[in-house]
């Protein structure tokens, strides 16, 4: 029948994408990385050293994990074109509905794990740091920090990370002044790191009782959760530490004592805080891991040789630096400006619906077509 012929060459026109996308995983090298590491795991020392044989049980199953996610792929393909076939050998049009979903179901998740192949950074896989600051402007910037800050803890709940509050300031009088979020998971700094900069709000603001249109803005920073065995020293006087009360959102849940602790890297101007854990010792522990992710993040992204030539200098979180903008009136739209990547449910945008925008810049970025102010 014509309407499954058609569904069935639509379906065997993405063959080729499936086999390349085998290549570009490199199944065959992770089978093989697999096999070596299942060797290594069988030997008689294996457990003697305790961290080490955790590090290898984690990579094998991060590997298996990504040999499974393809070859799921692959049989999401072969189902789809056996019920397309079924369907069009009976003549059952009461089966072209399903066939069609399951084909879309195919095609979307082919370009998901396409995406994924885009994620080659050094630090790509890794857990993902996200610290946000409100801008210029009071209450209206601070209650503007505080809805990214949902909108970000939805999209990784959307993902299946595991999302942690590590630190939360809250605002005068409504919103947060800054916040800090762990998103736990694979490749989520990979996804995430192109929403670093500063967001722009236009809305009539809930809190002008003449109910006058305002532009508030808010930063993000993103940075890779380093492991502890990252090759970074730092020089212990270079590093002021205060301690203060737990309070807001992340204070909920911890003692109220003055347990938690800000860093500041003096010769950087760098500051991170930590008020999740129980004990002053644990946040310490915790900034300091931040402390020295937002170092090497800084080193990368500026090519730098050393982290002794940062030199800490900060971008005004205003106008003109905004990599976004959300428009809530006179009509709803978030647009990104370096890709012109837009979308008009602005209240899906701001319960996590970032895929479509992270998707964009991945894919700009891998065509060398990021654009600096696209308006």
């Amino acid at each position: 029948m014509l309407q499954f012929e058609e569904l069935k060459q639509t379906l065997l026109n993405e063959e080729d994408a499936l086999s390349d996308l085998a290549d570009a995983m490199g199944i065959t090298k992770l089978k093989e990385e697999v096999a070596r590491l299942e060797e290594q795991a069988a030997s008689p020392d294996f457990w003697n050293d305790m961290q080490a044989s955790q590090k290898i049980l984690q990579k094998t199953s991060a590997l298996k994990n990504k040999i499974s996610a393809y070859e799921a792929l692959k049989s999401k393909y072969e189902d789809a074109l056996a019920l397309i076939e079924l369907g069009d050998e009976a003549e059952d049009l009461s089966v072209l509905d399903e066939a069609k979903a399951e084909c879309d179901g195919f095609q979307k998740k082919l370009e998901e794990m396409r995406l994924m192949t885009l994620l080659t950074g050094e630090y790509d896989a890794k857990n993902a740091i996200l610290t946000f600051h409100a801008g210029a402007g009071g209450t209206e910037a601070q209650d503007w920090a505080e809805m990214l800050y949902r909108m970000y803890n939805r999209w990784g709940e959307r993902h299946g990370y595991k999302v942690q509050t590590l630190d939360y300031l809250d605002g005068e009088e409504a919103g947060l002044k800054s916040a800090t979020l762990l998103i736990e998971g694979e490749n989520a700094y990979g996804f995430l790191k192109s929403e670093a900069g500063v967001h722009r709000l236009v809305r009539v603001s809930p809190f002008d009782a003449s109910g006058r249109r305002h532009t508030s803005f808010a930063s993000l920073e993103v940075m890779p959760e380093i492991d502890d065995d990252a090759n970074v020293e730092l020089n212990p006087d270079d590093i002021k530490m205060d301690v203060y009360r737990a309070s807001g959102a992340g204070g909920q849940k911890v003692n109220k004592t003055s347990s938690a602790v800000r860093l500041t890297h003096i010769p950087t101007g760098i500051v991170v805080a930590c008020q999740v854990e129980r004990s002053q010792h644990q946040n310490k522990e915790v900034a300091m891991k931040m402390l020295i992710s937002k170092l090497v993040e800084i080193k990368e992204r500026e090519h730098l040789e050393k982290i002794s030539d940062i030199k800490g200098e900060q971008k005004e979180i205003a106008w003109g630096s905004q990599i976004r903008s959300y428009v809530f009136m006179p009509y709803t739209l978030a647009k990104d400006h370096r890709t012109g990547y837009e979308m008009g449910n602005i209240n899906a945008v701001m319960d996590g619906d970032l895929d479509g925008f992270i998707n964009a810049y991945l894919k700009a970025q891998s065509l060398g077509a990021l654009g600096e102010n696209i308006e």
